[in-house]
């Protein structure tokens, strides 16, 4: 079962010159499955406390794999499918997702999703500080200041279609790398769809702004906050939100929020609490 479980299907071959240009990473992704598979089937050690009789083992009979709750889009920053895969692919880098999805709609998966990539880096979302413990990482093939493909979105729409009914993961938790990163990071860019992800029930978004009022006394960083932004740098908060949600606005003013952001906000606040 175990063995099974751990199988992945491997990068699928690029360019005529070779068949097999990740044989020597692939065996290298065989033996740390197989290494984690042994981790895993292990019987626990049993913690002895001084003065409490020796303890017995007792394995429970009711337990299943952790799964992950939280999709994370990025975009790779770079130039083509097959540099982010040599960069997911070399020991220096420490830095994995579990799937690549190319500008032509190819969807590499590179990772059993069980298993923990290497993608947030130093993030944080509500009170989730491990947010690689929790999440899959999603890479797409673009530099950050190029519109998405429309066969890459298309793909990336059945891959999050999948990932959430095989896990049940609720609408709110499909969300950006500069959504949990915001000092960080940018990515997926200000060119994203994230209303067309929305409109498929992949992340929050807001209603008709015309029937949205902003209440008296309205702290739009509590709202940031209740959404789960990391408030440690409220400016890089706010532009993270905007980047989502009012990319037109992301550019300007990066400490404040127009009257119109305000009203998105508070829809987007609405959808998640």
């Amino acid at each position: 079962m175990w063995k099974k479980l751990l199988i992945v299907t491997t990068v699928t071959a690029i360019g005529a010159c070779s068949p097999q240009p990740y044989k020597a990473t692939n065996k290298v992704y065989r033996t740390e499955a197989k290494r984690w598979s042994g981790v895993v089937k292990a019987q626990p050690d049993n913690i002895a406390v001084a003065a409490v009789a020796p303890p017995v083992w007792a394995g429970t009979v009711n337990f299943n794999l952790r799964k992950p709750n939280y999709v994370i889009i990025h975009h790779t920053a770079q130039n083509s499918c097959e540099q982010t895969l040599r960069t997911f692919t070399l020991e220096r880098t420490q830095v994995s997702a579990h799937y690549v999805i190319c500008r032509d709609g190819t969807v590499h998966h590179m990772l059993n999703d069980y298993l923990r990539a290497w993608h947030g880096g130093l993030s944080k979302w509500g009170s989730i500080t491990d947010i690689n413990s929790v999440s899959i990482g999603i890479e797409l093939d673009n530099n950050g200041s190029e519109p998405f493909d429309s066969l890459q979105v298309r793909s990336l729409l059945v891959v999050l279609d999948t990932l959430k009914h095989r896990y049940n993961i609720p609408a709110a938790n499909f969300i950006g790398h500069g959504d949990i990163a915001p000092r960080r990071k940018n990515d997926p860019s200000a060119l994203f769809p994230w209303d067309r992800l929305a409109d498929k029930g992949f992340g929050l978004w807001y209603g008709d702004t015309a029937r949205i009022a902003v209440p008296e006394n309205f702290s739009h960083l509590q709202a940031l906050r209740l959404i789960g932004y990391d408030l440690q740098d409220t400016t890089a908060a706010i532009q993270a939100f905007k980047r989502h949600f009012v990319p037109g606005d992301s550019l300007t003013a990066p400490a404040s929020l127009t009257d119109g952001a305000k009203k998105i906000l508070v829809g987007v606040m609405q959808q998640a609490l």
